[in-house]
């Protein structure tokens, strides 16, 4: 009974270091027109993704994924136009669900040649969707506050064990994360032996009593302009580096939190740093899922 009591106690902490790190920042565009090769080879901004979307060539559908003990979450799932089996990603979203700026990253990595798949966590809190057919932002953000991380992290073992048995499919898989999913990213390393690869894009790392467990290379991806996150970072370096185990991290001067889908914002600094973070994401994971 006591270790099941710490072990909830870790796991509430976690969650509340997850919260306080995301921000409700919404983010505008994708790179300017005129930006030629550089704007196809990173997800669009927010505001672009939809279109962009739209005019994706590769197959994007909704499933349904049964997590066990009669749990089940809805996913986005993108194939690669590849001849060869691919290794598959893991996208979680940010505080606001899986919105088309998320299933854009999916399709973006789909391009890059993984199969990706975004599981929507907030499957089962009914999560209303505005006019435009995303979820609705407060609602969302309240929703995600309610989730109860083990249940996070075994509907993420579901997701992905779904994934990797797909005809299409190697049987190996990373996961990549955004703000609160950045977070979930790197607790995830934590939670899966299995786990191939992370890339944290500006969230929390886990608590020192966590980080023991990572066996994964992790690959972290931060704004400047983001202390609350970027606190979080040198200790979890310190424990890492001292259990040698594999944390790569990056600070881009200038970009604030979220830089990825607000790529319009800070004065041309987090579209400099989007620029330059998606190139290592994709090799990260080129490195390490394809042996």
């Amino acid at each position: 009974m006591r270790r099941r009591s710490t072990a909830a106690a870790l796991l509430a902490l976690s969650a509340a270091i997850l919260l306080s790190a995301c921000t409700s920042r919404t983010g505008g565009g994708a790179e300017p027109s005129g930006s030629g090769r550089a704007q196809a080879t990173i997800p669009a901004g927010a505001a672009e993704a939809q279109a962009r979307l739209a005019a994706s060539p590769r197959h994007g559908e909704w499933v349904m994924v049964s997590a066990g003990a009669g749990d089940s979450v809805r996913a986005w799932l993108v194939y690669p136009e590849r001849r060869e089996r691919a290794p598959v990603v893991v996208v979680v979203h940010e505080i606001f669900g899986v919105t088309a700026w998320i299933r854009g990253v999916a399709d973006q990595l789909a391009a890059d040649g993984f199969i990706a798949i975004a599981p929507d966590l907030l499957s089962g809190k009914r999560v209303p969707a505005g006019p435009d057919g995303e979820p609705v932002r407060d609602s969302a953000v309240a929703a995600i506050r309610t989730l109860d991380q083990g249940q996070v992290q075994r509907r993420i073992d579901a997701t992905a064990r779904h994934a990797m048995a797909l005809p299409a499919a190697l049987p190996r898989y990373g996961i990549v994360g955004f703000c609160w999913g950045g977070a979930v990213s790197f607790a995830h390393a934590a939670h899966a032996p299995a786990l191939g690869a992370s890339v944290v894009y500006y969230g929390t790392s886990p608590p020192r009593e966590r980080l023991a467990s990572v066996r994964a290379p992790v690959l972290g991806l931060y704004g400047e302009n983001d202390a609350r996150v970027n606190a979080t970072i040198a200790p979890a370096d310190s424990v890492l580096r001292a259990l040698g185990r594999t944390y790569q991290h990056e600070i881009f001067p200038g970009a604030g939190h979220g830089f990825l889908r607000q790529q319009d914002g800070q004065n041309g600094a987090n579209l400099q740093a989007a620029r330059a973070a998606w190139p290592r994401t994709v090799q990260w994971f080129r490195r390490h899922l394809r042996g």
